[in-house]
């Protein structure tokens, strides 16, 4: 039975993760922040301390641990991009990845893989040939801050590959789930009718389903010819328009449009805005061509499973 030791795991994904990875059979470790390691109810689940900011993890863990599945990371839209804000941003993904490569260059260990997560936001704003063909993997880094915490983000665990680990790192769209992100946040004006659209509305918004995106990890796992950089998205980008259109008329049967002007966005949420109003049409073609297989492929199979 394999041991994954997991960073982020009380986030969002992490907890989808966590519940497929005990239901496949695996053992899982979860690193904390909290002062003492937690015991667990749950059967083969245990929890272990480290601490990024006095460059801390417990040296059992890393010594346990089979495979590192990296989620780590300050959320970007939880609050406004003060100067501080960013700087958490960047530095909860960079310090932590860093911390990993730290500990495993110099403490004795079996891990053979890491998969570690990155983010859709490497990618600059839609080009005709984006339009067309959606980016890929080998596109250039957007010179925005998102961009450049993405680099950094990828950079920060880069030399694992020179230890002889098997790094999948995975850029990850919106990730669709009831429970958090940006669907609950759509839900909340859409479960009495009113579809509220982001500026124009035609922004190509490159999402994933939680369940699609845990299995996506899972196949980085257990796939051993899998290796380097992954767009994490469905093969059914949308337009934000669409996407709210689909949400609203799934929960109320009718929609109302309440269109949302860039320059209320911008006042509302400041440089945040920009990521918000961004097209960005990715592509999924090289998961795919792997041997992947999405449940969830279409906005359609999503929305009926998740809503």
């Amino acid at each position: 039975m394999q041991t994954v030791l997991i960073t982020g795991g009380t986030g969002m994904v992490g907890t989808s993760l966590t519940q497929l990875l005990l239901s496949k059979g695996y053992q899982v470790i979860i690193l904390t922040r909290k002062p003492k390691p937690q015991v667990s109810p749950i059967p083969n689940l245990t929890y272990a301390v480290w601490d990024i900011a006095k460059g801390y993890i417990d040296p059992s863990a890393i010594g346990k641990a089979d495979v590192i599945v990296h989620l780590a990371g300050a959320g970007v839209a939880d609050k406004r991009w003060s100067k501080k804000r960013k700087q958490e941003i960047v530095d909860s993904r960079v310090m932590s990845g860093a911390l990993l490569v730290k500990y495993l260059t110099e403490i004795p260990h079996q891990v053979k893989t890491v998969v570690a997560a990155s983010a859709i936001g490497w990618y600059g704003p839609d080009s005709e040939q984006s339009l067309q063909n959606g980016f890929t993997e080998t596109d250039p880094v957007d010179a925005a801050f998102l961009g450049d915490t993405c680099k950094r983000w990828e950079d920060s665990v880069k030399p694992l590959e020179t230890l002889g680990i098997k790094l999948v790192t995975l850029r990850i769209g919106i990730v669709l789930n009831k429970q958090g992100g940006a669907l609950a946040e759509f839900i909340k004006p859409a479960q009495f009718g009113l579809a509220t659209i982001f500026g124009t509305g035609n922004q190509m918004v490159s999402w994933i389903h939680h369940n699609d995106l845990c299995k996506m990890i899972l196949f980085g796992i257990e796939s051993a010819s899998l290796k380097g950089v992954y767009n994490a998205v469905s093969p059914d980008p949308t337009s934000n328009k669409d996407l709210i259109i689909a949400i609203t008329k799934k929960l109320s049967g009718f929609y109302l449009p309440i269109p949302v002007p860039a320059f209320v966005l911008n006042i509302m949420l400041g440089e945040m805005s920009i990521e918000i109003l961004k097209s960005a049409k990715v592509s999924s073609n090289k998961i795919e061509h792997a041997g992947f297989k999405f449940d969830y492929p279409t906005l359609h199979t999503a929305l009926n499973d998740l809503l």
